[in-house]
């Protein structure tokens, strides 16, 4: 009876580490949510990666100092926020993107969004990756190709629940 609640207890252990394979994706790598030197730097950070279903968007920064807006393409084109969809004032934001499509984030202090504070994401129904690194730009730093150790976290505790469940049994 105990051997068959302990295996009970690791396939469920097994299932919860499953959403754990989400890929974080930290915006603008090591520089971060801040206002770039160019207008194009998000756009180059975004255009390698793949954004999958269920993967997070981080939105490293100082509350009081920058925000994230979620906004139409309309809306993001001209940084103006009539009819903003969602909005976050707290940092760091993290946002899950739950389906497949375009999402556009910009930052809504002040004219930080004209000056290239911005962020267009397109998810699809795919794994989650950074991609290659772009070429750095002389007046930016380069985003960083951050590993999302989420997966192999999940690994090692499946790997670790078998061998405590072996070892359970041996013993």
């Amino acid at each position: 009876m105990h051997i068959v609640s302990f295996l009970m207890l690791a396939a469920v252990a097994c299932f919860m580490t499953a959403p754990a394979a989400a890929f974080s994706h930290i915006v603008g790598g090591s520089f971060g949510w801040s206002t770039p030197g160019n207008l194009s730097f998000y756009e180059d950070w975004a255009k390698p990666r793949t954004f999958g279903v269920g993967d997070k968007l981080v939105f490293p920064f100082r509350t009081g100092v920058h925000s994230v807006v979620q906004v139409s393409e309309e809306e993001f084109h001209n940084c103006t926020q009539n009819d903003a969809i969602d909005m976050f004032y707290s940092g760091p934001t993290i946002i899950e993107l739950p389906k497949t499509g375009t999402f556009y984030y910009y930052c809504g202090v002040g004219t930080h969004c004209e000056a290239g504070q911005k962020v267009k994401v397109t998810v699809v129904n795919a794994e989650g990756s950074a991609g290659t690194p772009i070429t750095p730009n002389a007046s930016v730093p380069a985003p960083a190709d951050h590993k999302s150790s989420a997966k192999e976290g999940c690994d090692v505790g499946t790997v670790s629940g078998m061998l405590v469940l072996l070892l359970w049994v041996f013993i």
